[in-house]
């Protein structure tokens, strides 16, 4: 499917040029919040009165306001609009001038159409490594970026080095207000995992480490392990240490640990920030960098991988299937069997996003969107049977065609399982 990508002040004014409906223009000189100039403009005094006036201010290309044009004064080359900016104009400010029966504002509702026209027809391609499968489990949340589901695989392998199993306590250095012992119940794999207990008087900043036989993790780039917290966290909150010094004293990688839903086992993969220096790794270690309260964490099955080495197995797509009313994957019983212990990929794809500011681009095909939001436009603006001397029915019905030849140059997803 043909995507240029194209930002929604840059679909609005092909809108509009379809239209015949819209002038551009950059700013000459400084004005004011009630004026603009450009020497671009024609015409005689009062030409462009009753129009509408879309500024973009040059120190931000997303602040950009509508009013309606009061005056003109062609001696001036000078724009007088009836309500005040919230900015003043300045010396390479763009704008757009508007006729009075196409407000902006609606063009860019109607983009946002055509994009809510193309549902269950049209996605933004994406893949998806966040689900891990235990061996037990065979429900899963879909990641919120899923709207489609067209396959599932399970990496059969990967390079790897294991750096903590967690089936022993971190004991080489415990801040005071942080508890380690080994949960026998509550673990991913192996025998157990660390539960780290940090009392309510805990600060920012304090750790507990412990050492590990000296590994050269060079030749990897992501560090991955299962992670659990009894309150939900933010991105960051809680760290991943990794040094080539006793105890984490300068650790040489500081991994952020994703945002965490309380009480629920999270698979998280973390890019090495700086693997080429990662050659004699002695010291690991769970940093709590911001006062959560008093919690628990769980860690376990803590590794670092080659993420290139990966072989993806597909999983047959009568061996899952997907609970639509509460977004969760399900594998069969044969499924669960198959996949393991195992990370798990989703091909697949999520709605295309509506375009909310000026430099939001799209993401399906910009003839689509062009031509429904001018068929729309027309179509809005035709008037009645009597009404219509500029034949804007005729010339809505014209695009509304070409917006549907757009529409069957979309990729078929004849295999695809829609998620919602």
């Amino acid at each position: 499917m043909p995507v240029q990508g194209r930002t929604r002040k840059q679909l609005r004014q092909s809108i509009g040029n379809n239209l015949g409906a819209i002038r551009t223009g950059t700013a000459y000189d400084a004005g004011s919040t009630t004026t603009l100039i450009s020497l671009s403009l024609v015409g005689g005094d009062d030409s462009y009165n009753g129009k509408w006036l879309v500024v973009a201010d040059v120190t931000n290309s997303n602040n950009t306001e509508t009013r309606i044009i009061s005056d003109y004064t062609a001696s001036a080359y000078r724009l007088t609009v009836q309500q005040a900016y919230s900015f003043a104009t300045a010396a390479g400010d763009t704008f757009e001038i508007w006729d009075d029966e196409f407000r902006p504002e609606v063009i860019d509702e109607f983009i946002n159409q055509a994009i809510i026209d193309t549902t269950g027809q049209a996605y933004h391609p994406t893949e998806n490594v966040e689900l891990h499968a235990d061996s037990r489990n065979m429900r899963f949340d879909i990641p919120s970026n899923i709207s489609i589901i067209n396959r599932l695989f399970y990496r059969s392998k990967v390079s790897s080095t294991l750096l903590h199993s967690c089936n022993a306590a971190f004991d080489e250095t415990v801040d005071s207000d942080i508890t380690v012992t080994v949960d026998t119940e509550d673990k991913k794999r192996g025998t157990g995992s660390n539960k780290f207990v940090i009392a309510g008087a805990a600060t920012g900043g304090e750790i507990a480490t412990d050492s590990i036989g000296s590994k050269d993790i060079s030749k990897y780039d992501y560090l991955e392990c299962w992670i659990k917290s009894t309150v939900a966290t933010s991105a960051g909150n809680l760290k991943i240490l990794l040094d080539d010094s006793a105890s984490c004293a300068s650790p040489i990688e500081t991994l952020e640990v994703p945002a965490l839903t309380a009480n629920t086992w999270t698979f998280v993969r973390m890019a090495l920030a700086n693997p080429e220096t990662d050659t004699a790794i002695i010291s690991i270690g769970l940093e709590y960098d911001s006062e959560l309260g008093a919690c628990q964490v769980r860690l376990d099955d803590i590794k670092v991988v080659e993420n290139d080495t990966a072989d993806w197995v597909i999983l047959p797509k009568h061996l899952w299937r997907i609970d639509r009313s509460a977004r969760d994957l399900i594998l069969s019983d044969s499924a669960r069997l198959e996949v393991g212990y195992k990370l798990i990929k989703i091909q697949g794809g999520d709605k295309p996003a509506l375009l909310s500011t000026e430099t939001a681009t799209s993401e399906i095909d910009d003839s689509y969107i062009i031509a429904r939001a001018t068929a729309l436009a027309f179509a809005a603006n035709s008037g009645g049977a009597s009404t219509d001397p500029d034949q804007r029915r005729q010339q809505a019905a014209f695009w509304f065609g070409l917006a549907e030849q757009s529409k069957r140059a979309f990729p078929t997803m004849i295999t695809g399982r829609w998620v919602e």
